[in-house]
């Protein structure tokens, strides 16, 4: 808001047309993307008016998108401050990981049982896309196919609950990597990947069920979930 000529105060987007149907969503989409996608860190500030800027919408908009993200975990609110992308607990990130490993464990063992021809090239396809983004070292394009492979999985069994409720953990789960994750390593990813879709492909379930939570205990470790150094003269006059 700022003062307007006849001392009224005026909203900087006031004068913009209504939002067209689905503006919040919109927003909340480019956010969700960004975070995945590994352009927005943790901590990072959420001002409203440039926001607002960006995307020709009011204010009010923008913060029901910000209100959403909030509901999802992803975003921060702050009273008095803003709102900030959130940073995940050392906790939260453990607990993250071990609902990914209850759901999708019992969503390949479902899955193997089920699997046809046409959803296994679908996959394979998949890892196709995956390999190619690796290979061309497209940080977002790989980032964001490695955890698409997962709700990939999930879809092909027809459940969009549990579709959507793993791509909201897969969102928190990168939220997670931003912060703790050691070493960027897609290549390892991709190769597990490939391992669990031959592991269907072959109708060893078992051993796909193993695959996927070895992959998962994999990513956690590769964490820094637990710092070296816990005291601070240590810390800052390490040489």
């Amino acid at each position: 808001m700022r003062p307007g000529r006849d001392g009224a105060r005026t909203d900087r987007s006031a004068s913009r047309p209504a939002a067209e149907p689905g503006a919040t969503q919109r927003i909340v989409d480019a956010i969700t993307s960004a975070i995945v996608e590994r352009r927005l860190m943790p901590g990072t500030k959420l001002a409203e008016q440039p926001i607002a800027d960006l995307f020709a919408v009011s204010r009010t908009i923008v913060r029901q998108a910000l209100n959403q993200l909030s509901r999802d975990r992803l975003v921060t609110l702050e009273p008095a401050r803003g709102a900030f992308v959130a940073r995940p607990s050392v906790e939260e990130a453990r607990q993250v990981f071990e609902v990914r490993q209850l759901l999708e464990g019992a969503m390949i063992r479902r899955l193997g049982a089920r699997l046809t021809p046409a959803q296994l090239a679908e996959l394979r396809a998949h890892l196709r896309a995956e390999a190619d983004a690796v290979a061309r070292t497209d940080v977002p394009g790989r980032t964001r196919l490695l955890a698409d492979f997962h709700v990939v999985l999930a879809r092909l069994l027809g459940n969009e609950v549990l579709a959507e409720l793993l791509a909201d953990l897969l969102s928190r789960s990168s939220l997670i990597s931003l912060m703790y994750q050691s070493s960027l390593s897609a290549e390892a990813s991709l190769a597990e990947h490939v391992a669990i879709v031959d592991a269907l492909e072959r109708g060893d379930t078992r051993a796909a069920v193993r695959l996927t939570e070895a992959h998962l205990d994999h990513v956690e470790r590769n964490l820094r979930l637990n710092p070296r150094m816990t005291d601070l003269s240590q810390a800052l006059l390490r040489h």
